[in-house]
């Protein structure tokens, strides 16, 4: 009977702490770039030198692609709208994000 309250009580701590752990821990991601993920091609290539349409949507919020036609696969209609929501969509300071098509 010890062993099954050793383990009851264990349990309870530990989930108490994967609780506090989930809450105080987690990290923040930007929607930009998941957004800018699903209006890229989706091919996740890495031709234009990055992991995959996430990493080049990533690199494109963070300030490291210049042209947004290092997307091989990429089309005006897949680079048009991502202008168009850079403009409407800053960084938190209010300065945009430097892309050209």
């Amino acid at each position: 009977m010890a062993a099954f309250i050793t383990l009851g009580v264990m349990g309870l701590v530990l989930g108490l702490g994967l609780a506090f752990a989930a809450d105080y821990l987690k990290v923040e991601i930007d929607e930009r770039i998941q957004t800018i993920t699903d209006l890229l091609p989706q091919y996740n290539c890495g031709a234009c030198g990055f992991p995959g349409c996430a990493g080049f949507a990533e690199g494109i919020v963070e300030g490291t692609v210049e042209k947004l036609t290092d997307c091989k696969p990429g089309k005006d209609e897949h680079y048009n709208p991502i202008l168009e929501y850079i403009k409407d969509h800053p960084n938190p300071d209010g300065s945009l994000i430097k892309v050209i098509k």
